[in-house]
C-alpha cells in the first residue's frame, strides 16, 4: 500500500523539499547558522542556492507550494485550488505517513481486525489480595527493550520524512540463546505505539516505561506495544511504572486490551479485555519533581509462540483512517454526495482531512437554506474512542437509511476526522509535535506552530459567515469517569435559557444505557477558553460541546458495569444523527418536554444548593434569574491541562525578544527627577485618573457608591443575572420550530439516581412523514424550514 516504505532508494540523493522548507525556517530564527550541522541532501540543496538555483530559491518553497511526492521528487509547478480538488484519487496508493527524523520505524504493516465478543466483558471485581509491586528497575533486572534516540523536552521538531529516521533499523529485543529461551521480545516501533523500556525482573516478569509525548516530558497514558515469544501455561505480570495521573478507571475495574495474532488468524477473534489482579497505585520510584503511579496486572496468553499486543485501548491509526476515506472516495454512490479535500498539512506534513458531506441541492436557495454541523475528533491522539464515534456517525450518515438521506438533504455536514495526525502516528496520548496540547490553542494566531487547528478555526469562521452553525462536537476520551457525556457551554440569555442543554438530555434519552447527562457539564472555565467548544460558541455557535467517552465502560441500564466495545462506541455515532433528528423535528412537543424538565431539575439543584449554604429561598416568580454560573460544577473530572505557552522552537525567541526590550527600555530610561518633580508628577497623575474615572461613571449613568451583586442573597428573593460573564454568542432572531411526536415518561429529576435499567427511549420515529417517501416526494422542501430553537 505504501510503496515508500519499500525501499530507502533516492533518499539521499533526491532533495526533500519539505526538510529543506523546516531547515530554512530554522535557519531564519537563527538556529542554523551555516550548513556544517545540516545533512548532506540539505548541504546540496543550499549550495544550489547560492548558485541561483531557479527551483530551491523560489519563495514558493516557503508557502509549500511545490508539489512533490513520497520520494522527494519536486514537480515544479502550483498546488491547484484547494476547494477544486481532492487529494484521495479514485485509485493508486495512499500517502505513507511522515514521521519525525529522529523515530525508528520498522517497515511492517500491522492490522487489527474489527470483532465484538459475543458476551459482555464485565468490569474487574479487585479481591483484595493485588499485589503492590516493589519497582525492582534496570539496576537489578535485565533490559530487554529500550529506545535509543526519542526527543524530549528541551528539543523540538524539526523536520520529517516517510520511514522515519534514515539508516539500518536496530535491533532492540534480546537475542534468543535457543528454543528454550522464553524471554519475551518487546516492540512498539510502529504506528501509535508507544513503549520506551522493558526491563525483564523475573521469568515471567517485566516492568515496562512508556514514552512520553515527544518533545515534552510528560503525558503518559496511551500505551501500545507488541510481544512475542509467549508461553502458554505460565502466568506473566506486567507493571507500568511512569503513569503520572493520580486517579484512573484501572481502579474502578477497568481492564487492558489484548490482540492475540493467531485468535485472529484461526478463529476470527480480535481484542478483548484481559487480566487479572489489576492493581492502580502510587509508585515507590519519581523524577524528583512529580510522583509517578504504576498499573500492574497478570495475564496467561492463549498460545505458544504467539504474536500478542496489549493497548489501553481499541487503536485507530491514521493508516486505518486513510483506508476508509479511501473506500469512500472508491463508491460512486457516496461519492455524489461526499467531497473528500484537504484541510491543510499538520507540522510533520501529513494531510489532514476535510470531508464536507451533503445531497446535492437543486436550487441556490435550497442551498442557502442548509444550515451545518461541525464535527471533529482526535485532536488528542492517544483518545481513540473519538475515531470509533466518528466511525459510527460516518457509517451512519454516508448509508442509504432513509434517516441519513434526510439528515443530507437539510444540513451541510463538515467532518475534521483526525485534527492531530503527528500525534496519532507517533503515539502520543496529548500533544502535538509542537509538544503543546493543541485543544488549548484554538484562539492561536501561530498558523505554522498549529496548523491543524488554525485552519480548522478559519473553515469554521468562514462557514459561518455563509449559514448559520447548528451544532460543533469534538469527539474525546476520558480516563477517570465512566459512560459518555458532554461538556457545553451556559448561555445567559434568559430568551434561550437552558437550550443548550436540550440537546444532551435528547442524546441521554436516545442512549440510555450508555450517555449519562448528569455526568454533562455546561461551566465555562477561564483555563478553557482556548479550547474547541468554548472558542465556537464564543464565535456564535450556542450548541457547542465537547463530547467525552470514557475509555472503561458504562453504568446505566443493561449495559451496567461492562466495558465499552468499538460497536457501543459506533452505536454512539448512529444516535448523534438520530439525536439531531428530533433536536429539529418540526414538532414542538420534544423540545418543550425537555426545556421543562430541565427546568425542573435545576430547581431541584437550586434548593439543593441553598440547603448546603444554609439558606432558604423562596424560588416561585424570578427565580430563573439566578446565575447558572454559580450553580454549575466545575468540570475538574475532565481529562484536561492548562496551556503550556509557546511551542519549545519558539520560546528562545521570545526570550530574546524580552531581552532586547528589556535594553531598550533600560537605554531609553528618563533622567532621575527631583523630589518635587515627582510629587508634582503624582498629583498630577492623580487628578487625571479621578477625572477619567468621574468622567466614565457619569457617562455610564453610575451611582458614586458601586456595590457587588451577589449571587446567593440571604434575604432576597430576586437574584441579580448579572454574575453571568460568559460573552453572549450571536443568536439568529427567526422563528423557531420544534418537535413531532411526545417525549417518553418523564424520568426521574433526582440527580443522583441514574436510569433505570431497560429504561428503554419512546421517541416517536416518525420524522418528517412526507420527505421519508422518498426523494421524489421532496418538492416541498422549501417549505421545511430546520431552524436552531423553538
Amino acid at each position: 500500500m505504501f510503496p515508500a516504505l519499500e525501499t530507502e532508494l533516492k533518499q539521499e540523493t533526491l532533495p526533500d523539499p519539505y526538510e529543506d522548507f523546516m531547515y530554512r525556517h530554522l535557519r531564519y530564527y537563527g538556529y542554523f547558522k551555516g550548513p556544517t550541522c545540516l545533512s548532506s541532501t540539505v548541504r546540496r540543496q543550499i549550495e544550489a542556492v547560492s548558485r541561483g538555483s531557479l527551483l530551491l530559491s523560489s519563495p514558493l518553497l516557503k508557502s509549500r507550494q511545490l508539489l512533490h511526492n513520497d520520494f522527494g521528487e519536486v514537480n515544479p509547478r502550483l498546488r491547484e485550488p484547494r476547494d477544486l480538488f481532492a487529494f484521495l484519487p479514485s485509485s493508486g496508493p495512499l500517502q505513507a505517513p511522515r514521521w519525525p527524523i529522529e523515530c525508528e520505524v520498522i517497515k511492517e504493516n500491522i492490522h487489527h481486525i474489527e470483532w465484538i465478543p459475543p458476551q459482555p466483558e464485565y468490569f474487574y471485581q479487585p479481591t483484595g489480595n493485588e499485589k503492590v509491586p516493589e519497582i525492582v528497575g534496570e539496576e537489578e533486572g535485565t533490559v530487554v527493550y529500550q529506545l535509543d534516540s526519542v526527543p524530549t523536552e528541551g528539543s523540538y521538531f524539526t523536520s520529517s520524512r516517510v520511514g522515519g529516521k534514515r539508516g539500518i533499523i536496530k535491533d532492540l529485543a534480546v537475542t534468543l540463546q535457543g528454543p528454550e529461551d522464553n524471554a519475551l521480545l518487546f516492540e512498539s516501533r510502529f504506528e501509535s505505539g508507544n513503549l520506551q523500556k522493558a526491563v525483564r525482573v523475573d521469568t515471567y516478569e517485566y516492568e515496562l516505561t512508556l514514552r512520553t509525548d515527544l518533545y515534552t516530558n510528560k503525558y503518559t497514558q496511551w500505551f501500545y506495544f507488541r510481544v512475542q515469544n509467549t508461553r502458554k501455561d505460565a502466568t506473566y505480570r506486567f507493571t507500568i511504572v511512569n503513569l503520572l495521573k493520580p486517579k484512573s478507571l484501572y481502579t474502578l475495574g477497568m481492564k487492558p486490551l489484548m490482540y492475540s495474532q493467531l485468535d485472529a488468524d484461526t478463529h476470527n477473534i480480535g481484542w478483548r479485555r484481559e487480566g487479572s489482579e489489576i492493581k492502580y497505585c502510587k509508585s515507590s520510584t519519581g523524577d524528583g519533581q512529580q510522583p509517578f503511579y504504576c498499573l500492574t496486572w497478570t495475564i496467561q496468553f492463549p498460545h505458544d509462540q504467539d504474536t500478542c499486543f496489549f493497548a489501553h485501548f481499541y487503536p485507530y491509526t491514521y493508516t486505518d483512517l486513510q483506508c476508509y476515506l479511501l473506500s469512500v472516495a472508491n463508491n460512486p454512490v457516496q461519492a455524489q454526495f461526499c467531497k473528500l479535500r484537504t484541510l491543510c498539512r499538520s507540522l510533520a506534513g501529513n494531510i489532514v482531512y476535510l470531508l464536507t458531506i451533503t445531497n446535492p441541492s437543486r436550487t441556490p436557495q435550497e442551498a442557502a437554506a442548509k444550515k451545518a454541523v461541525v464535527l471533529s475528533a482526535r485532536v488528542h491522539p492517544g483518545e481513540s474512542n473519538g475515531s470509533w464515534i466518528m466511525k459510527g456517525f460516518l457509517d451512519f450518515i454516508l448509508s442509504d437509511s432513509p434517516d441519513a438521506q434526510l439528515l443530507r438533504n437539510i444540513f451541510v455536514f463538515k467532518v475534521v476526522p483526525m485534527l492531530n495526525p503527528d500525534g496519532v502516528i507517533v503515539g502520543n496520548s496529548r500533544c502535538s509535535l509542537a509538544g503543546r496540547d493543541l485543544n488549548r490553542h484554538y484562539k492561536t494566531i501561530l498558523k505554522d506552530s498549529f496548523p491543524c487547528i488554525w485552519y480548522t478555526r478559519n473553515m469554521i469562521k468562514r462557514l459561518l459567515e455563509e449559514r448559520e452553525v447548528l451544532l460543533y462536537c469534538d469527539f474525546h476520551g476520558h480516563s477517570r469517569k465512566n459512560n459518555i457525556f458532554l461538556y457545553g457551554c451556559n448561555n445567559n440569555d434568559r430568551k434561550y435559557w437552558l437550550h443548550e442543554r436540550v440537546f444532551p438530555l435528547m442524546l441521554s434519552k436516545n442512549a440510555p444505557d450508555k450517555f449519562s447527562f448528569h455526568s454533562c457539564n455546561f461551566k465555562v472555565q477561564r483555563c478553557k477558553e482556548g479550547t474547541g467548544r468554548v472558542v465556537m460558541w464564543r464565535m456564535g455557535i450556542l450548541n457547542s460541546y465537547t463530547m467525552e467517552s470514557t475509555f472503561g465502560g458504562s453504568t446505566l441500564g443493561n449495559k451496567r458495569d461492562t466495558h465499552f466495545t468499538t460497536e457501543d462506541l459506533k452505536s454512539l455515532g448512529h444516535q448523534v444523527c438520530d439525536t439531531l433528528l428530533d433536536f429539529c423535528d418540526p414538532d414542538r412537543a420534544k423540545f418543550m418536554q425537555c426545556l421543562e424538565e430541565l427546568k425542573e431539575l435545576l430547581q431541584q439543584e437550586i434548593h439543593k444548593k441553598f440547603n448546603e449554604l444554609g439558606q432558604d429561598m423562596e424560588l416561585e416568580g424570578n427565580w430563573s434569574d439566578i446565575s447558572l454560573s454559580d450553580i454549575e460544577s466545575s468540570t475538574s473530572g475532565s481529562d484536561s491541562s492548562l496551556s503550556d505557552g509557546l511551542p519549545a522552537h519558539l520560546l528562545n525567541i521570545a526570550r530574546e525578544l524580552n531581552k532586547k526590550k528589556r535594553l531598550y527600555k533600560k537605554k531609553k530610561k528618563k533622567p532621575l527627577q527631583t523630589r518635587k518633580q515627582r510629587n508634582e508628577q503624582y498629583q498630577k497623575n492623580s487628578l487625571m485618573r479621578e477625572f477619567k474615572l468621574t468622567d466614565v461613571a457619569e457617562r455610564a449613568g453610575f451611582a458614586s457608591t458601586l456595590q457587588k451583586p451577589h449571587a446567593f442573597s440571604r434575604n432576597s428573593k430576586n437574584t441579580s443575572s448579572s454574575m453571568v460573564r460568559n460573552e453572549k454568542p450571536r443568536l439568529n432572531e427567526r422563528e423557531k420550530p420544534g418537535f413531532t411526536a411526545s417525549c417518553s415518561a418523564k424520568r426521574s429529576t433526582n440527580r443522583s439516581q441514574e436510569p433505570a435499567r431497560d429504561m428503554k427511549p419512546s421517541w416517536s420515529r416518525n420524522r418528517y412523514p412526507v420527505a421519508k417517501r422518498g426523494r421524489a416526494t421532496l418538492t416541498v422542501y422549501p417549505s421545511l424550514h430546520v431552524y436552531t430553537y423553538p
